[in-house]
């Protein structure tokens, strides 16, 4: 159940914050302007992964042609122009105030850069429910396996520590990081790859409050 963890450490892209379709519609606009074959959402969450750099490249981009580094700011500004069209996923205020009511902190850990993440987070209405927000000091969605542990390092928990995501890369800060891991399906990465690494894989954050 739930109610056994101390803290809970959540993702924010694609776990709370239902962008997955802008995020695989900005990709393809990358790609068109650089005469790619666009994808699918199916596609897109197929070969999303961390770095995200490595899935740039499944998809076509040569980076000895187009640096990382521009095309990477080439995405992340269309984003943020057009970010505000998504909302949360319809029931994580449900979850996050359930959580609250059982006296268990919260906090987000994301690879989106820490100052716009605090924004949207104000945006859309939740920031009370955290303890704090981690977000990388770059674009370009690196991993976050440092700044989970630096996360923990400041949380100092004294019991388990959950942490829920929708990526492999999730599965694996939360090994590192010595957290029980989660993952939603209906993220940026596709439910079969999700399974592979053995964690509990929700279809929706409500199952979380059903859970044995």
């Amino acid at each position: 159940m739930i109610t056994q963890f101390e803290h809970i450490i959540w993702d924010w892209n694609g776990t709370l914050f239902n962008d997955v379709e802008l995020c695989a519609d900005v990709f393809n606009n990358l790609l068109k302007r650089y005469d790619l074959s666009p994808i699918t959402v199916n596609d897109y969450r197929n070969i999303f992964t961390f770095p995200v750099r490595n899935y740039y490249e499944k998809a076509g981009l040569d980076f000895n042609i187009h640096s990382f580094e521009a095309l990477g700011r080439e995405w992340m500004d269309e984003y943020e122009l057009r970010k505000q069209s998504c909302s949360l996923f319809g029931d994580t205020l449900e979850v996050l105030e359930y959580i609250k009511a059982n006296n268990i902190q919260q906090s987000i850990l994301s690879a989106y850069p820490r100052e716009t993440l605090l924004e949207i987070v104000r945006i859309t209405g939740i920031e009370k429910f955290f303890r704090f927000i981690y977000g990388l000091d770059h674009i370009y969605a690196t991993g976050k396996t440092e700044l989970g542990l630096q996360l923990i390092e400041e949380l100092k928990p004294q019991g388990k520590i959950l942490f829920i995501g929708d990526t492999v890369h999730d599965f694996e800060v939360a090994e590192h990081i010595g957290a029980d891991c989660i993952l939603i399906s209906n993220g940026h990465q596709a439910k079969e790859k999700l399974l592979e690494t053995g964690a509990l894989v929700l279809d929706t954050l409500l199952e979380l409050r059903i859970l044995p």
